[in-house]
């Protein structure tokens, strides 16, 4: 699994023109799944998640956690993290098929519900248009 996390100060997504999900505080996550990809990796990378400290403390250093800040996710599926840039067209064969993608996507958004945090999401598959308030700016790439 491959994540891009960035930290806000808001960020929301919409389908439609309508507001799917929104947060305040917290991480922006665009969340890969790759076709080898367990119910383990999506655990592992919510623990990682929701314990990484890149929010500053008294002292300016990146030294907090989400919990720490009352932070939220907005996770946002992205298949293209997994893109083939060989060639000036990008191929998407090694992301995930949905059949494996979503179940993985909902694994990893419950876990990170189940330690306690507001999560928003964006609709696997849907066009979607995400806008956000980039706080740094930090952002952070994660593979598991």
């Amino acid at each position: 699994m491959r994540a891009v996390v960035t930290r806000v100060k808001n960020a929301r997504v919409e389908i439609d023109n309508n507001i799917n999900g929104a947060i305040d505080t917290g991480f922006l996550v665009l969340l890969g799944v790759g076709p080898e990809d367990t119910p383990t990796q999506a655990d592992k990378l919510a623990e990682k998640i929701c314990n990484l400290r890149i929010f500053e403390d008294e002292n300016g250093k990146m030294n907090r956690n989400l919990e720490a800040v009352g932070g939220a996710l907005l996770v946002v599926s992205q298949f293209t993290l997994y893109a083939d840039t060989s060639s000036r067209r990008p191929g998407f064969s090694h992301a995930a098929k949905p059949d494996l993608a979503v179940p993985l996507y909902e694994r990893f958004m419950d876990q990170c519900r189940g330690r306690g945090f507001t999560v928003e999401h964006g609709e696997f598959g849907a066009d979607m248009q995400v806008f956000s308030q980039n706080d740094g700016p930090i952002t952070i790439l994660l593979e598991v």
